[in-house]
């Protein structure tokens, strides 16, 4: 089976889809979800250990 040149995976010519505008605020609005994303790791953390340190009532 011969397969024409150019029909299929990434050979073919490529186009511009998305703008550099849309580009930057995907990538903006992932910065803002990852350092969101690191703050809310970091208190957890925080929380965490200072619940543990105040130990349980007797």
């Amino acid at each position: 089976m011969i397969r024409a040149s150019g029909t299929a995976g990434f050979q073919g010519r490529t186009d511009t889809v998305s703008s550099s505008r849309l580009t930057n605020a995907v990538a903006a609005s992932l910065a803002v979800a990852a350092l969101s994303l690191c703050l809310i790791v970091t208190l957890t953390v925080l929380s965490t250990k200072a619940t543990m340190a105040m130990g349980l009532p007797a």
